[in-house]
């Protein structure tokens, strides 16, 4: 046959016959006969000028074209084109043709391309990253984005069809489903409204997979956790339309397919059978915590809790991610092969280990990289632990020895035994090691019997008893009865399940453990059917109290939001705490897996939207009903206008025209615009009481610095410290605080100052003769008698004016009163009269010892009151006389200067001066 010998032809015959999967048993000449006389085919090789060649498939031949046509999106294309306008030769016939599958259309084969070929190799190899011109980076982004919008759009389900919700082809990771609500919310369409896709877009907002390999393992196994929150928060959403069950199905599938690929990613980077022990541990653990974790979250989500919320339940069986939990088991063996490798080389010795060629155990896996888990993976998998257990059987014997001793030495402790088979159960599960251990083994099923017993006979005692009391079920932080008792019992179940997992592991060759089995298993049924009536109980006695209208619950959607109790003048919300604690309960039982009668789910919902409103409304409500007690007496009258505001927004809850209707829970624009109104009324008369509330802590630190201020001595810093106080009532005045209404505050704080003020008054008065300002006073020789200067009467009026000016401090002290305003500091000087006397007492004392202290100096001054001329020729007549007067003279001048010059008398400086002849 002609072509038959053209190993061009040969070459793309064969090529297309794999690629479409044609019986190579009938022979590849008759395969490729009818494409080997196609003139397309000969075009293709033979003209430079022809770039392409398009095969497809009909029936069991094949067929060709030079252009791509409108093809059927259910038939692949297989695609030849030139690099360069050449013939094709058989030199270069692996040099000029490139190949490409054309799979659904030209727009998700260009998409698929740049996604998983050509961007990661322009943007991420760092080879031609540095070549490729950051402007272009930018666009291939923006090409592959485009790209995907394109697809989605160009889909004949895109439509306006509730259908077309359904189709996820073009869904292949978690990105590609939350860029699918971003464009919905931009977009809209005929079936989605923006604002339902905006909600969800908002929802996925909270789960970040863009950027998953830039996330260590253990931050990873966090985005799990809250994947799960926010996937239950789309699922069970109640604003809009449900979120559709296939799209959701899909989205489990793309998230596990992600969470997969990621932990497979990160795990290559291992060395998992020479890196330390402890790195690989870590890491292995954790990729094996998010297989579990996500396996779990879809069971939990699909098979528990989702099949039980009545407003929109999971159909059909629960979705599980088979292929995340095989690869989760695949790393569970790969730890249990580096854990149980690290537990022989702890018990056996260097030598011993030598001697067993404990290093080379790990051979058989050479090759082989076991984080690719698949079906074509696993037979040589399987075939390289077999071959492992081969070669570590020797060491098994030897440690089931060392175990039997440090087993033998413990039986008799109970908790110890346990410990010690919980910590090398890897060792002790495999067969060999396990037979060994059979009288060990026995012993231990023996004491899980005992514990399981112990478990039993502690829940019966306590079943019936109150949370909290010593014969009652263990008490919780925040938690009702009902739940505090179906957590206490699922804790008990989680410990028997533990308990019955290691019998599973360790002990199900035994004869007794069915029997042990068995038990367990009865008690655990016996907890579920306990966990069952608490719930049934719960479930009755709600729908009793539903139909009882004093319960609190019977919350109506038209029913008043608020009211006020004339009687007491409190304002009470119309939404009771009873309900919040059943909101509490349902959110609650439902995590916890069970199916809400309809009737509760109905209130629970009525009641959740209007929780928020509430919340805030039972805020307010208590500022309203608190705020007297809040605010200071005093300064009440101040915040009246403001209060007054806020009462008759209270008492005035009223909508529709003319204000005739009470507001309800049912109309959210105008219990939105009430609760504003509220708040913004609450926060004015808070912010109020907070700022007079301040000023008030300032005039009290004030006042008691005043206390410690002289107020004889230091009189100055007196008036200052008044003065701020005036300072701040003018500033509250300038801010629009009435004059009026600080009457009380400021007679308040007069009264506050009047305490200061006494106690240093009554001080200055018993210190006043001592600290009045000084007084200079010469005492001179004049006109033959001795003088005071300035005259004793001028310094007498002088000290009592002085006196007076401390005395008649209070009728001159105003405080902080207003000009017009009555003092009430008058009073003072009336009250402390007895200081006057002492004062004055005192005073005229001082007088008194100024007066004596002159006469001192009289003796001195006689000399100059007598004729000098008559009393020498009275006395002096013989020398002797004149010489013993001399003698007397020098005497008394002597004395003379030993006079005082200077004389202080409190108050008073007495400085002796001229002796006038």
């Amino acid at each position: 046959m002609a072509g038959e010998g053209d190993k061009r032809k040969r070459f793309i015959s064969a090529t297309a016959a794999n690629y479409f999967g044609l019986d190579p048993a009938v022979g590849p000449a008759t395969l490729a006969a009818e494409l080997h006389s196609r003139p397309e085919l000969n075009s293709f090789l033979d003209d430079g000028s022809e770039f392409l060649l398009v095969v497809q498939r009909s029936g069991s031949q094949l067929t060709a074209s030079n252009t791509i046509e409108d093809t059927d999106s259910k038939k692949n294309v297989l695609v030849f084109f030139k690099l360069r306008p050449d013939v094709i030769t058989e030199d270069n016939l692996h040099s000029n043709i490139l190949i490409s599958s054309m799979l659904d259309s030209p727009i998700n084969t260009l998409y698929q391309a740049v996604r998983q070929v050509f961007a990661p190799a322009l943007l991420k190899d760092e080879r031609w990253s540095k070549t490729f011109d950051p402007k272009l980076q930018k666009l291939l982004t923006e090409l592959e984005t485009g790209l995907s919008t394109v697809l989605r759009r160009s889909d004949p389900n895109y439509t306006g069809s509730k259908f077309s919700e359904d189709d996820v082809r073009a869904i292949l990771t978690p990105t590609d489903e939350f860029q699918y609500w971003i464009e919905c919310s931009r977009h809209g369409s005929k079936w989605r409204s923006k604002e339902r896709a905006s909600h969800f877009k908002d929802l996925f907002e909270d789960i970040d997979y863009f950027n998953l390999d830039s996330l260590s393992l253990f931050e990873v196994v966090d985005l799990v956790e809250t994947t799960k929150g926010t996937l239950d928060g789309v699922w069970r959403q109640t604003e809009h339309d449900p979120y559709p069950q296939p799209r959701m199905h899909n989205l489990l599938d793309v998230i596990g397919g992600s969470l997969g690929r990621y932990v497979q990613r990160k795990l290559a980077a291992l060395n998992l059978w020479k890196d330390a022990f402890h790195s690989v541990k870590e890491n292995v653990k954790a990729g094996i915590f998010i297989c579990e974790q996500w396996v779990s979250a879809c069971e939990y989500l699909t098979g528990q809790l989702w099949q039980c919320y009545t407003l929109h339940p999971w159909k059909n069986d629960k979705y599980f991610p088979e292929s995340l939990a095989k690869l989760g088991k695949r790393l569970d063996e790969v730890l249990t092969v580096r854990t149980l490798h690290e537990k022989l080389a702890f018990f056996l010795p260097a030598g011993e280990q030598n001697a067993l060629h404990l290093a080379q155990v790990f051979e058989p896996f050479a090759g082989l990289n076991p984080v690719h888990y698949n079906s074509y993976t696993e037979p040589l998998w399987k075939a390289a632990v077999s071959q492992y257990e081969r070669i570590i059987a020797p060491a098994e014997q030897k440690i089931a020895s060392k175990l039997k001793k440090v087993i033998s030495e413990i039986q008799d402790s109970p908790q110890q035994l346990l410990q010690t088979f919980q910590k090398h159960k890897e060792l002790i599960k495999h067969p060999n090691i396990s037979k060994e251990l059979l009288f060990e083994r026995e012993i231990l099923l023996a004491r899980l019997q005992d514990y399981a017993e112990d478990y039993q006979r502690d829940f019966e005692t306590r079943c019936h008893g109150v949370p909290g009391d010593v014969s009652g079920p263990l008490s919780g932080k925040n938690l009702s009865e009902v739940v505090n008792n179906i957590v206490w019992v699922r804790q008990l179940e989680l410990k028997m399940d533990d308990t019955i997992k290691l019998a599973e592991v360790l002990l199900s060759d035994l004869p007794g453990f069915q029997t042990f089995h068995r038990s367990a298993d009865s008690f655990l049924e016996q907890l579920k059917v306990y966990e069952q009536e608490q719930f049934d109980d719960w479930s009755r006695n709600i729908q009793s109290e539903l139909s009882n209208p004093k319960s609190g619950l019977c919350i109506q959607a038209n029913s008043p939001v608020m009211e006020l109790d004339h009687v007491f003048g409190t304002l009470n919300i119309l939404y009771s705490d009873r309900l919040v604690t059943l909101l509490r309960e349902v959110r609650q039982l439902s995590a916890l897996g069970f199916a809400i009668p309809a009737k509760i789910q109905h209130i629970a919902n009525t009641a959740q939207k209007f929780c928020k409103q509430a919340v805030i409304l039972k805020q307010v409500a208590h500022f309203y009903n608190s705020i007297d007690q809040q605010m200071i007496e005093s300064q009440k009258p101040m915040m009246l206008q403001s209060a007054l505001a806020f009462e008759q927004i209270i008492k005035h809850s009223k909508s529709g025209r003319g204000g005739k209707a009470q507001i309800t829970w049912d109309n959210p624009r105008e219990l939105e615009a009430y609760i504003q109104k509220l708040q913004a009324a609450a926060e004015r008369l808070s912010t109020e009481n907070r700022k007079l509330r301040k000023w008030h802590t300032n005039f009290i630190e004030k006042v008691i610095s005043l206390m410690n201020i002289d107020l004889l001595r230091q009189q100055q810093r007196w008036k200052d410290g008044v003065q701020e106080l005036r300072t701040g009532f003018a500033s509250l005045e300038s801010q629009g605080f009435n004059s009026c209404d600080m009457k009380a505050w400021r007679q308040h704080w007069n009264h506050q100052l009047y305490k200061a003020l006494e106690p240093q008054y009554q001080m200055g008065l018993e210190a006043l003769n001592e600290n009045l300002p000084e007084i200079n006073i010469d005492l001179t020789f004049k006109q033959g008698q001795l003088q005071f200067r300035p005259p004793f009467e001028e310094a007498r009026a002088r000290y009592y004016r002085e006196m007076k000016r401390f005395i008649s401090i209070p009728n001159q002290f105003r405080g902080v009163s207003e000009a017009e305003e009555e003092s009430i500091f008058t009073v003072m000087a009336e009250r402390n009269v007895s200081g006057f006397l002492t004062a004055f007492s005192k005073a005229e004392d001082l007088f008194r010892r100024l007066t004596d202290a002159s006469n001192q100096f009289k003796e001195w001054i006689v000399i100059g009151q007598v004729d000098m001329e008559t009393l020498v020729k009275t006395h002096l007549s013989s020398k002797q006389d004149w010489e013993k007067n001399f003698k007397a003279l020098k005497v008394r001048g002597k004395e003379a200067e030993r006079l005082p010059r200077y004389m202080t008398h409190c108050g008073f400086s007495c400085v002796p001066r001229t002796v006038e002849a």
